[in-house]
C-alpha cells in the first residue's frame, strides 16, 4: 500500500509539473492515467473478480433529450474511454445514455499483475458494471479491439444488446492461423517497454489516419506515451502484453454466424491493421490486414448486418471524420430500428 501510495504521488507531481511545462514539454502520468483529464466525469465501479478487489473507471453522459436508449461505447487496444470525445457528444445530442467504460487493463482501471485476461472476462465484467447502473438493453458500438469484446458480449448476453455497431473492429481474421508468428507474454512485454511517442505516432500516423496528422491527434499519442514515461511503466507494459496475448490467443471470427443482434460495420477502407503484422513473413503480411475484403466477408457471415464503408479512412473514422462518421452511425442505426 505505501509503495503503491508512493507511485501515485509521484505520478501527480509528474503530472502537475508538466502541466506548468513548455507546451511541447512531454507529460507522465500513472499507471491509471493519474493526471490526464477527461472530457466528462469520471465515476468508479468498484468489485472483486479473480479474488482480488479492482475498479473500472467509466463516464456516464445523460442525454441531452431522452430517446430512453442507452448507448456502451468500447474502446480498442491503444484508445481509452476518452477517445470517444466527439462521439459521446453526437450520441448524447441525439439521446443516448452514454456509458463509456474504460476495461480492467486499460487507462484509468485496475491493472491487476496477476490476471486470466479473456474477452468473456472484460464482458462480465462490464456486464456487472452495466448492471449496478441499472442498464438492462443497451446499443454497443465498439471500436478495434472493443469490437471483438462487443461480439463476445453480444454473444454471451444476446437479449440484453438492442444494436450492434463495429467501428474498424479487429479480429475479422484470425493472425495466427494465417501465420503470424506467436509470441509469448515475455516478448510482448519487452516489446512493450519499448514504447515511445515516436513509435506510436509514426504507427497511428500510417495505420490511423492514412498518413496525415493534426495536432489534434498528438493527445492520444501522448495519452498512451505519458504512462510508459511514468513511475509506473512496467505494469502499464506488463498489463499490456497480457492483452495482446489475449487479442492474439482469443479469436471471435468463427462464431460471427452466432450473432443475434442487429449489426452495423462501419469500416475505413484504408485500414491495415493486424496484430503481429511486423513479425510475419513478408508473404504472410501482405495478406494481412485487407479491411474492404475483410469487411465484405464479415457482413456475409453475420446475420442482419449492414456495411458502411468510408474509401478514404482509416482505422479511426470517428477522429479521423467525426461529421461523416457521426452521421453514417447515427442514421445507420436508425435504419436497424435503434433510433
Amino acid at each position: 500500500m505505501i509503495a503503491r501510495a508512493l507511485i501515485l504521488l509521484a505520478a501527480l507531481c509528474l503530472a502537475s509539473g508538466a502541466g506548468a511545462a513548455p507546451p511541447d514539454a512531454e507529460p507522465a502520468f500513472g499507471p491509471e492515467l493519474q493526471g490526464f483529464d477527461y472530457p466528462f466525469p469520471v465515476k468508479t465501479f468498484d468489485f472483486d473478480s479473480q479474488r482480488q478487489p479492482l475498479h473500472m473507471a467509466y463516464m456516464d453522459v445523460a442525454a441531452a433529450q431522452p430517446n430512453g436508449r442507452v448507448a456502451v461505447l468500447l474502446h480498442g487496444k491503444n484508445f481509452c474511454a476518452a477517445t470517444w470525445e466527439d462521439t459521446i457528444k453526437a450520441l448524447s445530442a441525439a439521446g443516448y445514455r452514454v456509458i463509456a467504460p474504460d476495461q480492467i487493463g486499460f487507462c484509468k482501471s485496475s491493472k491487476p499483475e496477476r490476471y486470466q485476461y479473456s474477452f468473456q472476462e472484460l464482458a462480465r465484467n462490464t456486464h456487472a458494471l452495466l448492471e449496478s447502473l441499472g442498464v438492462k438493453d443497451a446499443t454497443i458500438i465498439a471500436h478495434s479491439t472493443g469490437g471483438m469484446l462487443a461480439a463476445r458480449y453480444a454473444l454471451m448476453y444476446p437479449r440484453e444488446v438492442e444494436a450492434l455497431a463495429l467501428v474498424n473492429p479487429i479480429g475479422l481474421e484470425d493472425w495466427k492461423a494465417k501465420g503470424v508468428p506467436a509470441l509469448s507474454v515475455d516478448q510482448w512485454y519487452a516489446r512493450e517497454l519499448a514504447t515511445t511517442a515516436d513509435k506510436i505516432r509514426a504507427y497511428e500516423k500510417a495505420t490511423y489516419y492514412v498518413n496525415e496528422w493534426r495536432d489534434s491527434y498528438e493527445r492520444w499519442v501522448q495519452m498512451l506515451a505519458g504512462m510508459y514515461r511514468g513511475p509506473g511503466k512496467s505494469e502499464v507494459a506488463w498489463s499490456s502484453a497480457l492483452l495482446y496475448d489475449m487479442i492474439y490467443t482469443q479469436p471471435v471470427v468463427y462464431e460471427f454466424g452466432l450473432l443475434k443482434p442487429p449489426t452495423l460495420l462501419l469500416i475505413g477502407d484504408k485500414d491495415t491493421t493486424a496484430i503481429g503484422k511486423d513479425l510475419a513473413p513478408p508473404e504472410v503480411r501482405a495478406r494481412l490486414g485487407d479491411y474492404p475484403a475483410l469487411a465484405k466477408l464479415a457482413a456475409g457471415a453475420i446475420p442482419n448486418a449492414k456495411l458502411i464503408e468510408f474509401p478514404d479512412l482509416g482505422h479511426a473514422p470517428q477522429m479521423q471524420d467525426p461529421a461523416a462518421f457521426h452521421k453514417a452511425l447515427l442514421d445507420g442505426l436508425q435504419s436497424l430500428g435503434a433510433k
